[in-house]
């Protein structure tokens, strides 16, 4: 049986879904992901591309690198998608934004050469580093 898991922005304007495990979950440390969240940490869930599908709305874009493309919602601004050229067949999905967030728990940090040195996030995950490309 396929998991459908939906989400959306805080005012309800933008609506979301998706046909796939809560899998393959990163607490992001970048610079950019702070910047466009306003946030100190950005949680992204990564599913295939194919199984996503907007509800309702329609997401504004904004191209945060050479190779991104993140979603928000135009009406309250809440950030709700990644595409990145360099994984064309995923989207990633910010786990804030699900109905049920509580159900995707981290399994690691990526862009931890970024992460604030006063941050202390779920330690007991491991840390990834990656070349500056966002």
């Amino acid at each position: 049986m396929t998991e459908i898991h939906s989400g959306g922005c805080q005012c309800g304007a933008m609506r979301y879904q998706f046909a796939a495990p809560l899998a393959d979950i990163a607490h992001c440390h970048c610079t950019v992901c702070r910047r466009s969240s306003g946030g100190i940490v950005t949680t992204w869930l990564t599913v295939p591309l194919a199984s996503f599908r907007w509800l309702a709305g329609a997401p504004s874009q904004y191209a945060s690198s050479a190779s991104c493309t993140r979603s928000f919602c135009p009406t309250c601004g809440a950030q709700l998608t990644l595409f990145t050229t360099l994984s064309p067949q995923t989207l990633d999905i910010t786990v804030a934004t699900l109905d049920q967030p509580e159900l995707a728990p981290a399994d690691r940090h990526i862009w931890v050469q970024s992460r604030l040195p006063w941050l202390h996030l779920d330690e007991q995950l491991p840390d990834e580093w990656q070349e500056n490309i966002r």
